[in-house]
């Protein structure tokens, strides 16, 4: 069966074409609640700093480690291609597929880190902003 045949048994199976819905899987309401659990917004600063620092680590080793056998693989991939060997060319894709991957992995790991370094201090930022905000209005009440 197609999935458009499986489809159209779906709709004519829940009565009309209109009565077909999506339910999202989620948590249960809370008794009493008007949501799915804690609406607080919570950053925890060490784990976001944990996270960026992982992230850092990891960009340092590959961009150390990434390309240790790049020379070498470079060298006998061209050796086995000015004998004629097919493996050359093979070993040369390997190699250029290779390097675009570590690239691509390397920007991901200076992406999360930079952006996490970004929120933790846009939150801190943000928190102190609150807390002015908050005892301005504490002041204001006894300024009446």
């Amino acid at each position: 069966m197609s999935f458009d045949q499986e489809w159209a048994s779906a709709r004519s199976a829940s009565g009309s074409a209109d009565a077909v819905s999506m339910r999202l899987n989620q948590l249960a309401p809370e008794p009493g609640g008007g949501g799915g659990g804690n609406a607080d917004l919570s950053v925890d600063q060490d784990k976001l700093g944990a996270i960026g620092s992982a992230a850092y680590a990891l960009h340092g080793r590959l961009v150390k480690d990434g390309n240790h056998a790049r020379t070498s693989t470079t060298e006998a991939a061209s050796g086995m291609s000015s004998h004629g060997f097919l493996t050359g060319s093979a070993m040369s894709t390997v190699q250029e597929t290779w390097s675009s991957q570590l690239n691509t992995l390397l920007d991901a790991c200076a992406n999360i880190s930079n952006h996490l370094d970004y929120s933790a201090a846009s939150h801190a930022k943000e928190e102190a902003d609150i807390k002015a905000a908050f005892s301005a209005s504490k002041i204001n009440e006894y300024l009446k």
